[in-house]
């Protein structure tokens, strides 16, 4: 009688629907109900620091996600020096180097003493090819190769493909067009400012065009972005050869400048000239970075997050003809350096523009004062085409890229 009373009051028939009711303890049971192993030794030892995974936020569970953010920004600022100080040690050295070699602790004294911060003057020759022909084509290089690094950022993001680049799609040999047509026929009616306005007017209009031929279904797609590019430049060169077949012989010479892209005949007012065009565009594209982040994700996903993709596209293809306009009315066609700088840079950082905008102007920058370096020395006394030593570097790495965009898509459907 004792032994039966005792078993009716045993508490193991309730163990179970206690552990049933504990939501805690059903939330850490494994597959088949059991408790795992770092649950029960917190049960067993009453001295078990408690789980605070859940309710404490600064857990060391948020701290990987905040090395990768660090790093990142540690590797952008590291990535950004370096390309700053590759272009003022390259500018400093194509400044000094060329068929008459000036010291570059002299041209660092002459430029203090132009600025009014000590240094010394040089002798009549050296700050005459200093003043008059090299620091004018550093300059030029600088900006036309920011230029063109950042339209073809620009036009990467507002494409949504990497192939998109001003001189593939046909922007500069549209924009050239513009430039050699106000070369033949005499125009003068904006003075300095002609040929630029005439090369951003044609920019404008061959890159409008490029972007409603390459449009299809609500995206853009690279076989049409590529065949469109190979017909608007093969129409561009047709033009470019009737205009030649009228010129006279003094206009046929400076419009093979234009066909094949060089600093040789930069000056001052030049630099002015181009000057505007690019701070301006160098001023609103990085206002664009995340915006851009937005599209990469898809146009509908970035109309849910209120941007206006149309006016978007729009303003940055403005931003990209402005750009073009003025390197193409300095410098000629110069291909390639808007699809190599970024790319290298993405390689290096990852997509994000609120870098890869920026930093595709300083490795623009970089790439061109490079080149041009190398394209006056490298066959020295005779000078090669800048355009032409740009396509016999960037065309190999296109056709690389295009090899490995068919790899990963497949094929082309």
């Amino acid at each position: 009688m004792t032994m039966a009373t005792h078993a009716d009051h045993s508490p193991s028939p309730a163990r179970p629907r206690e552990r049933d009711r504990d939501p805690d303890r059903d939330r850490r049971s494994g597959p088949e109900g059991a408790e795992s192993p770092e649950v029960s030794e917190a049960h067993e030892s009453p001295g078990a620091p408690e789980d605070r995974s859940t309710s404490d936020p600064a857990t060391p569970k948020d701290a990987p996600d905040a090395v990768p953010l660090a790093r990142t920004r540690t590797g952008a600022g590291l990535l950004a020096g370096g390309l700053l100080t590759g272009v003022i040690v390259l500018a400093l050295v194509s400044a000094a180097y060329g068929a008459y070699d000036i010291p570059v602790t002299d041209v660092i004294a002459s430029v203090q003493h132009r600025a009014g911060l000590g240094g010394h003057a040089l002798d009549r020759v050296g700050e005459s090819v200093l003043w008059n022909v090299r620091l004018p084509r550093v300059v030029l290089a600088l900006l036309v190769g920011a230029s063109l690094g950042c339209a073809g950022a620009l036009m990467q993001g507002v494409f949504g493909n990497p192939l998109a680049e001003p001189g593939i799609i046909g922007i500069s040999s549209g924009a050239a067009v513009g430039a050699v047509a106000s070369i033949a026929l005499g125009l003068s009616f904006l003075g300095n400012w002609t040929i630029t306005a005439c090369a951003f007017v044609a920019g404008l209009v061959t890159v409008l065009l490029v972007y409603a031929m390459s449009r299809s279904g609500g995206r853009t797609e690279v076989v049409t972005l590529i065949l469109t590019g190979i017909a608007v430049n093969a129409f561009a060169g047709a033009l470019i050869g009737l205009f030649i077949f009228f010129a006279d012989n003094a206009q046929i010479t400076q419009i093979t400048f234009w066909q094949l892209g060089s600093l040789s005949q930069a000056t001052w007012p030049k630099v002015l000239a181009v000057l505007p065009c690019a701070l301006l565009g160098l001023a609103v594209a990085p206002l664009y970075a995340r915006k851009l982040d937005l599209l990469a994700l898809g146009e509908r996903p970035a109309r849910h997050l209120g941007i206006d993709v149309e006016r978007l596209r729009i303003v940055l293809v403005l931003v990209v003809a402005l750009f073009t306009a003025a390197a193409v009315a300095v410098a000629g066609i110069i291909t390639f350096v808007g699809l190599l700088v970024p790319h290298l840079l993405r390689m290096a950082h990852g997509p994000g523009h609120r870098f890869l905008v920026p930093g595709s102007a300083l490795g623009g920058a970089l790439m061109l004062v490079a080149g041009d370096l190398a394209a006056r020395t490298v066959a020295e006394p005779a000078e090669l085409p800048l355009g032409v030593l740009t396509a016999l570097f960037g065309s190999p790495f296109f056709f690389w890229l295009l090899l490995r965009t068919r790899r990963r898509q497949g094929g082309w459907a």
